[in-house]
């Protein structure tokens, strides 16, 4: 079964929050879902993310999402899309979800003009790295990225 697609808005937010308080726990982050919601609803509000939810038909609800964050490569003089968060449900994983959200990604980047398409994984995350070189993601070993905690 075609998992469904849509980009999120308000309507969303609820049932995204619940996702998204899943997502963050996979990262060893407290469950909070008031505050996800918050969030989630801040990036919405101001348009500063992108955000695409998928269904599927035998399943109530959402089961994945993808959010994207716009900022501008000056070397480059264009825009750059982060996909910043990636999740699906784990009783809805291996149905094809988490390619037609990176698909849908995609086509939404490249709709803007963007000069890529952007993401980071952790190291141990294997299924994730196998899916994104599938879709043709290149490992980027030319940079060392740095990051300072605030």
């Amino acid at each position: 079964m075609t998992p469904t697609l849509a980009r999120a808005d308000l309507d969303h937010l609820d049932a995204l929050a619940e996702l998204f308080d899943r997502y963050r726990r996979v990262y060893r982050q407290p469950s909070d879902v008031a505050a996800a919601r918050a969030f989630l609803q801040a990036r919405l509000d101001a348009d500063e993310s992108v955000i695409f939810v998928a269904t599927l038909p035998d399943r109530e609800g959402l089961v994945g999402f993808t959010q994207l964050y716009p900022f501008f490569s000056s070397v480059r003089m264009r825009r750059v899309w982060v996909l910043n968060d990636l999740f699906v449900a784990e009783d809805a994983r291996r149905r094809g979800v988490a390619r037609a959200l990176m698909d849908a990604a995609r086509t939404f980047a490249a709709s803007t003009g963007a000069a890529s398409l952007e993401l980071a994984t952790e190291r141990d995350n294997v299924s994730a790295q196998a899916l994104y070189e599938d879709l043709g993601y290149a490992r980027d070993d030319a940079y060392w990225h740095y990051a300072l905690s605030l």
